[in-house]
């Protein structure tokens, strides 16, 4: 079902050959609909860290050319036979997965998101929001409130549904203390806000002058520059939390140390969450059995989880620091900008002006 005549070819910016730029190039728009599926306009789409992860042959699967981004909103102008739940010209957030098995145990437990038996995932092993359009399953999207801009809308579908699920796993309550590593980055400056927004006591720490700024900006309560070295951070953290330690800490920082520090700042029998996704996550043994920190990782969240998240940040007014950019055309310079690491906050990239 379409709503519209859907032209046969469309922009798309691709990844043609691993660790070379992104090339802009005319491609057929998707013209197979499956049963479940969603063909979105897309209106604007959002550079992730992953995406670097892919254009370097990093993920697993990846297979070329393929267009890049995991992080994309747009309106439905195409619906599957099967869809019921998105009706045209809907606001819609593109989930990753695509076509999972749904018969699996995750596919029918409270975390459908960690299915290894599917297609793939948007921008990852099938082709993303970097196009005029693009095709994606229904049963991982979500729709966008009236309330919320597409371009504050586009990095929560990554970004944000990552530290969303990060902080539940966190399974503080109201007046704890959080430790956040990486907090002036791209997901931390949303992590700081979801958890202020709940309640939590918030200590960020980085290492970019750019991210200590966004930290702060952000409302994080404390504020710890981690080059002043770790005995130091753990000595700051401990005098502010009242020498307990933050009794959660969610980790954000790929870098060799990160993982140690963020359970260094952390009490003891305290957690810490893993999201960070480094070669090797490196803890000294002390950290687990001396000090009872518990690690678990966390991927991202569920369809439900994100429809939460987004109605949780119109309602507490979550805002995204972004960096906007206007047409495809732009991307390779939006590439450059996020990794002179002088950014702050997002970069997302306005595809088509007339629905934003």
């Amino acid at each position: 079902m379409a709503d519209q005549a859907i032209p046969k070819h469309m922009l798309a910016c691709q990844v043609l050959q691993f660790d070379e730029p992104y090339v802009i190039r005319e491609v057929p728009v998707p013209q197979s609909i499956g049963p479940h599926d969603l063909l979105l306009k897309t209106a604007v789409a959002s550079l992730c860290h992953t995406d670097s992860m892919v254009q370097e042959g990093k993920m697993a699967g990846t297979t070329l050319p393929i267009t890049g981004s995991h992080e994309g909103v747009g309106t439905v102008v195409a619906k599957g036979e099967a869809v019921t739940n998105f009706a045209l010209h809907d606001r819609v957030l593109a989930g990753i997965p695509f076509h999972q098995c749904w018969q699996c145990e995750d596919c029918n437990s409270e975390h459908p998101q960690y299915c290894s038996d599917r297609a793939g995932g948007i921008g990852l092993q099938v082709d993303g929001a970097f196009a005029e359009y693009i095709l994606i399953d229904s049963r991982s999207a979500s729709l966008v409130p009236a309330a919320l801009h597409f371009t504050d809308a586009a990095p929560l579908a990554c970004a944000g549904i990552t530290v969303w699920r990060a902080l539940l796993q966190t399974q503080l309550k109201a007046g704890d203390w959080l430790g956040i590593v990486g907090s002036g980055g791209g997901l931390g400056h949303l992590a700081v806000q979801f958890a202020k927004a709940k309640g939590l006591r918030v200590v960020g720490l980085d290492a970019r002058d750019e991210g200590i700024s966004l930290s702060r900006e952000s409302g994080a309560e404390v504020v710890v520059d981690v080059r002043i070295g770790p005995d130091s951070v753990v000595k700051h953290v401990w005098k502010a939390t009242q020498n307990k330690g933050v009794s959660a800490t969610i980790n954000l920082s790929d870098a060799t140390s990160a993982a140690a520090l963020a359970c260094s700042v952390t009490r003891k029998h305290g957690r810490m969450v893993q999201v960070a996704q480094p070669v090797e996550v490196k803890i000294p043994y002390r950290e687990l059995i001396f000090r009872d920190i518990c690690v678990v990782g966390s991927l991202t969240a569920s369809p439900k989880q994100t429809q939460e998240m987004l109605e949780f940040a119109v309602q507490h007014g979550i805002k995204v620091k972004t960096n906007i950019y206007h047409g495809l055309k732009e991307i390779p310079k939006m590439v450059k900008d996020a990794h002179s690491g002088l950014m702050k906050g997002k970069s997302v990239v306005v595809i088509d002006s007339t629905q934003v």
